[in-house]
């Protein structure tokens, strides 16, 4: 039985579709901005087709990316997490975006709620676990919830905490600060989470981690993440 082409009732390439959803979620844009850049190129397109584009065939790109990220071990990612949450507002209130990184710096989950309770928390460690096992470590500021919902999953002794120690998860939020300010805020939790789980897995593609590689290795790491991104849903 032959694959579902995502593409087959769409008369524009695949290779036009992948390049305008890579810079409306990669880069920081508004779909205006798309629709300006695409022009320049000869790419005569409405900026709500770029979004329909986006909402089309975001969610299956990023299945294709987390199904061939590669893991050399099953404690690839269970050695140390980083857990941290920041605030996004949604027509005025407040909701919580909080997000799992790994040793490496790689995003493992980003989930949405409207709280930031102890329900908020072990609700956000149970899905993250489910998908990719109990970490040996798992670093956190002090928010009470972190400790209250790893006493019910019987990871309180694997708690850490300290000042400066959870910056790498800190420091995971500005990608999607930088898109958040493009995007002008979001109108649902619904998109939130749509975007946020999209955004990490584009995010954690291209990330080549440019500061702690040559300038060969980098160079050669993007040829080859932009020739696996041309392939995805191929």
């Amino acid at each position: 039985m032959k694959n579902h082409n995502p593409f087959r009732y769409f008369k524009t390439s695949p290779e036009i579709i992948r390049l305008a959803v890579m810079m409306y979620v990669r880069f920081p844009l508004s779909i205006r901005n798309v629709e300006d850049l695409l022009h320049e190129r000869g790419i005569d397109i409405c900026h709500e087709t770029a979004r329909y584009w986006w909402n089309r065939f975001g969610s299956l790109f990023a299945r294709a990316i987390r199904k061939k990220r590669f893991h050399p071990s099953p404690n690839h990612s269970n050695w140390q997490w980083y857990l941290d949450e920041v605030f996004v507002r949604i027509n005025g209130e407040i909701h919580y975006l909080w997000r799992a990184v790994d040793h490496e710096g790689e995003i493992l989950e980003a989930f949405v709620t409207k709280r930031r309770n102890r329900s908020a928390a072990l609700k956000f460690l149970k899905k993250a676990m489910k998908r990719y096992g109990s970490p040996k470590i798992i670093v956190t500021d002090k928010l009470r919830s972190y400790r209250a919902a790893m006493e019910d999953i019987g990871s309180a002794d694997r708690q850490e905490t300290g000042q400066w120690l959870n910056n790498r998860a800190e420091n995971s939020h500005h990608p999607f600060r930088r898109r958040e300010r493009a995007m002008i805020k979001f109108r649902s939790t619904k998109s939130l989470q749509k975007f946020a789980s999209i955004h990490s897995s584009i995010h954690n593609h291209f990330n080549q981690g440019r500061h702690l590689i040559s300038r060969k290795n980098f160079k050669l790491k993007r040829e080859v993440a932009l020739a696996e991104w041309r392939l995805l849903a191929a």
